[in-house]
Parts: C-alpha cells; structure tokens; sequence
C-alpha cells in the first residue's frame, strides 16, 4: 500500500484529544485507531503488535540478517489531532496543483491563498491532498503515523533492505501535552529514537521551546451597576488590564525563530471571575523564568491596586528544550542528515517553535530529535500535504534504517 493510501485511510478517525478530559486517553474515540494500528501492524508480520491499556500502540520490526548486534532505534508519531479545528468527518481530496489559490469550500468561502501561505508555491506540481474547508486534515500527526507503517510494510517484505531493530510506538494526547505521561518505556528496548511529527521535508530538528502554562484567575467584586461606584471589581476589565502589563510584541503574531512568547490561550469570565490561561514560550530557559516572573510581577501589582488575592498565577512546566539532551548525541543527527542527503535533500535544521513527544522523552532517558513528515499549517482548516512528499518522508525512514545496520 502507498504511503498516501494509509493516509487517507487513518485521516477518517476522528481522534482530537480534549484537554479538559479526566480520562486517559482523554478521549476513547483514539483507542479506535490505535487497534486498527495493531491489528495492521499483525497483518504485516509485526508478532509483537500490541495496544495497552492506555492507549499506546508498541510493535518491533526484528533486525535484517547481519545486523543483529546493532543498538537499534526507535520511531514514535502520535495518534491524536490538534484542538483547535475539529477533526470528524474529514473530507479530503487531492488537488493536482499548478500554483495560484486553492478554494477549499467555494459555499463557505474558505480559500488557501497563496498570499496568506507563500510556501504553496514550492508545491507546484505536486498533488496536494486538502480538505473541505470545515476540518483540518490531520496530516499532524497521521502523515507520520503513515510513514512510518508504510517503512515498516517495505522492511519487513523487502529482505534486501537492511536495518537494526525498531521499536514503533504510537501515542495518544500529545496535542494536549500527556503523549508520555503514562508511556512503558521498558517497552523501548532501544537506546535511541526519533519522532516523526515536523513539517517540510528535509526539516531535522533537535531543539524545541522550553514550555510553561500560566493559569490567571481574576477575583472581582459584584454590585448592582446602579449603585457599583467605587466598589464593584469587574474581572473582565481587570483581566484585561492584567494582559496590558505583558509585553504587547512578545506574542506569537510578532514573533519568529528564537523569539519567545506568551500566548493567551484561552479567556473565559464574568464579573465576578475570570480566568485567562497562557501558554509560555522560550528556547533559553533563564529567558522563560524571567516570563514567569513577569506574570507573577503582574499579579502583584493589580494587587496592590485592588487587593489581596485579586490575581492568582499558577504556573506549571510542560516540556523542556530537548537540546539540552540531543546534542550530547549527534550521531543521531548525522545518521539523519546522511539519509536525507543520499536522497538529494539538504537537512533543514531550525529550532522548533513548539514542542513534540520527544521533549519529554529525551529527559526521560530516549534521546529523541524531530523528523520531517511534509505536512503544512498543522492545527488549521488549511492544513495540506503532498502525495510525493508523503512518499519522500517514507523513503527517508527506510535510508536512516540502513544507517544503523
């Protein structure tokens, strides 16, 4: 089967996490392609196949005669989709693309326009699979889910190929940040893995942001408006005070490359209360403890303007830059750059402005960069990929396979 094939084939499970979930999964529907991805990795002769109870999927491709006593490697890609754009129903097609705007849903007026995304012009020529204009597509991280099956498939059947041992695993909720927080690392009888979750192809990447979220909850004082002078405390109003003492350029709008942010995520309140959740963000980590103290630093100065416990900041880390850990093995990067460019394709290396299962798992012992799977504009209803990069992220799999045997 071609890669774009199982593409398709795994984009028709809705599986968007939930964050607010109490489950884990947080959500069940996930469980739906994750025994589909054992019962598939049975039928192609991965006897180990195997979805535990919390919804992660782990089978062993054995090593090509030869390479028996090599260390071997793990891949991991992730099964959930991003909470932002729905991912039921998705209705995908391939466009054969000659350049220009692409209309998604001519009813609703939903257009990729190359103005808006000036990197459509490097798909010219290629067949790109798009959606309706009312979901996303997927393509994070079921592209890479699809590769990596698709290696796994031309591995097994194809005995001239020659490679160590690989560890596949799936996991769930890594939109929501849990992807590993209930993994079997016994499982990963390797010592070394890659994720397959990044963009364009030829993208290697090992650094990721150090993260944090910052829930502000804003305690006001409600009284009638009639009779409210110099007594009622409108939350709403203090909430949005609270958000002008933050730097008003530091958000992700204004900002690219090493540049961090802070991102309000989420706003929701009334007079009474309100709460305002921020996604922190910075490669340096002194630089994301100085933004942590200026939500702290901000909290007590509304304060001391309105009193004790009107602002309340609760900060909790989320994934640290896996850099720290991956550059103390770059032979795990070269291995990558060689695969790539025994294709023809020069390595992109550029720090990612978010983070992947790997941030975690790199500090839980599995040094684990970040490999291209083609997809563009993840998290929206603009999301695309392209059959022949779908193919090319496949191929790339199979020649950092040989790289270890």
């Amino acid at each position: 089967m071609q890669t774009y094939e199982r593409f398709l084939t795994y984009i028709k499970f809705d599986t968007q996490s939930d964050d607010k979930s109490e489950t884990f999964p947080s959500t069940l529907k996930q469980l739906k392609l994750a025994e589909y991805l054992r019962d598939e990795m049975k039928a192609m002769g991965i006897e180990d196949a195997t979805l535990d109870e919390n919804g992660y999927v782990y089978g062993t491709i054995p090593p090509s005669a030869g390479s028996e006593d090599k260390p071997g490697f793990a891949l991991l890609s992730h099964m959930d989709t991003a909470l932002e754009v729905s991912g039921a129903d998705v209705n995908a097609r391939i466009v054969e693309y000659n350049g220009g705007d692409i209309i998604l849903n001519e009813k609703l007026g939903v257009v990729t326009k190359l103005a808006d995304f000036p990197e459509l012009k490097d798909a010219e020529g290629e067949h790109l699979i798009v959606t309706d204009g009312t979901t996303l597509l997927g393509a994070d991280n079921k592209a890479g889910i699809a590769e990596i099956m698709t290696m796994a498939e031309r591995l097994l059947s194809d005995k001239a190929l020659h490679h160590p041992k690989i560890v596949i695993v799936f996991t769930p909720d890594e939109e929501i940040g849990s992807g590993v927080d209930r993994i079997d690392m016994t499982r990963i009888t390797v010592p070394v893995g890659y994720t397959v979750d990044g963009g364009k192809v030829g993208e290697l990447e090992y650094e990721t942001f150090n993260a944090s979220e910052a829930t502000v909850t804003i305690n006001g004082v409600s009284v009638h408006p009639g009779s409210a002078k110099w007594k009622m405390k409108n939350a709403m109003l203090i909430a949005m005070e609270y958000n002008a003492l933050l730097p008003q350029h530091e958000i992700p709008y204004c900002t690219e490359g090493r540049e961090g942010f802070y991102h309000l995520s989420e706003m929701a309140g009334g007079v009474e209360k309100a709460e305002m959740v921020y996604l922190l963000r910075d490669h340096d980590s002194d630089n994301l403890k100085k933004r942590e103290q200026m939500m702290r630093d901000a909290a007590e100065y509304i304060c001391r303007k309105y009193g004790e416990n009107t602002v309340n900041v609760e900060i909790r880390e989320m994934y640290r830059n896996m850099g720290e850990v991956v550059e103390k093995h770059p032979e795990l990067l070269e291995a990558a750059a060689a695969a790539m460019r025994e294709l023809g394709i020069e390595p992109i290396t550029q720090p990612i402005r978010g983070g992947t299962d790997g941030s975690r798992l790199s500090f839980m012992g599995l040094p684990c960069p970040n490999l291209c799977t083609g997809g563009y504009n993840a998290h929206s209803r603009h999301e695309y990929i392209s059959v022949e990069s779908l193919d090319t992220c496949t191929e790339i799999l199979i020649h950092l396979a040989s790289q270890f045997a």
